[in-house]
């Protein structure tokens, strides 16, 4: 069975697994991301892949990087988290490595992984919304990974979804993932804990009473405890999920839509008003099949298994 190397470069750690044709992780490495330091950055991609091909015989490296790609599949244009710009990743990962080297968004890696291996396997048409400090996505159809003409496509998190609203950090105004995202929803917690206490006392316990130190798993520990305000917080962020899904299902109109990243760790908490949502602002709703909304099952491991898996095609 041929074997591949998939690595995940995220903005505190870059993990690498061997990966069979099955989607199964044989071998793990991982080293934490120097992100301030691009060169370092290069060479601990190089190391975490070395300290695997020692030890298997694999034919290639697929690597899932944040930021945008060039089309060639080549080079990062700009990865802020990480401090490359205009960086020839694969080409400097193949010359140290000796081994064939593609390159993919993170996002896309992720969703090809969901794709092929978990809750979109099967389906020949598929987004994934991965909601975690901001959003990213990757969207499937009819078994081809989008990418655009350019290499830029599916940065669904800036979509815009209030003209003139609140300012993004891509500089610009109301994009989705300023309302959709781990970072509107801890946004919104801390305003609602100044606001009304008495509803927040969950969250006022959990965080100690400092609310600027209150975080997302507190805010999803206090909903699930039964904090009210905790509650009205994740009602808030289901509909501008549901209310942008619902825009790309209008769009793209694919058979499920996957939610993935640290926010879908609240399970039924998050995907009862996110489906509610959607299936009041879809298009043609009662005319029309409704795509199904469902959690990812690969976890964190989704763009390490997309991105091995996407060095084999």
């Amino acid at each position: 069975m041929t074997l591949t190397i998939g690595v995940d470069v995220g903005g505190t750690k870059i993990a690498a697994g061997v990966v069979n044709e099955d989607g199964e992780i044989l071998a793990i490495s991982r080293k934490p991301t120097p992100a301030r330091d691009a060169a370092k950055s290069v060479q601990t991609v190089i190391d975490v892949v070395n300290t695997l091909k020692d030890s298997y015989d694999v034919s290639a490296v697929g690597i899932g990087a944040p930021g945008f790609i060039d089309n060639a599949r080549s080079s990062i244009i700009l990865a802020p988290n990480v401090s490359w710009q205009n960086e020839p990743l694969a080409m400097k990962v193949a010359q140290a490595v000796s081994l064939p080297v593609f390159l993919e968004n993170d996002a896309n890696a992720a969703a090809w992984g969901e794709y092929r291996f978990g809750a979109a396997k099967g389906r020949s048409s598929a987004i994934t919304v991965t909601v975690g400090t901001g959003i990213g996505g990757g969207v499937i159809i009819e078994g081809n990974l989008l990418r655009g003409s350019y290499g830029f496509a599916a940065e669904i998190g800036h979509m815009n979804m209030v003209p003139e609203g609140l300012l993004c950090g891509c500089g610009e105004n109301g994009c989705w993932e300023m309302y959709a995202s781990g970072n509107a929803l801890v946004r919104v917690a801390r305003e609602r804990a100044t606001k009304s206490p008495k509803l927040a006392s969950r969250m006022l316990e959990l965080c100690e009473g400092k609310i600027d130190q209150l975080n997302g798993y507190m805010v999803t520990q206090a909903a699930n405890d039964g904090d009210p305000a905790a509650r009205t917080c994740f009602q808030d962020l289901g509909r501008w999920l549901g209310q942008g899904i619902a825009d790309l299902a209008a769009i793209f109109d694919p058979e499920v839509f996957v939610l993935s990243g640290g926010v879908s760790e609240a399970g039924d908490l998050l995907l009862g008003p996110v489906r509610n949502e959607f299936e009041m602002r879809l298009t043609a709703r009662t005319l029309r099949p409704l795509p199904s909304i469902v959690l990812a099952k690969l976890g964190n491991y989704a763009g390490l298994i997309g991105a091995a898996n996407l060095a084999l095609q």
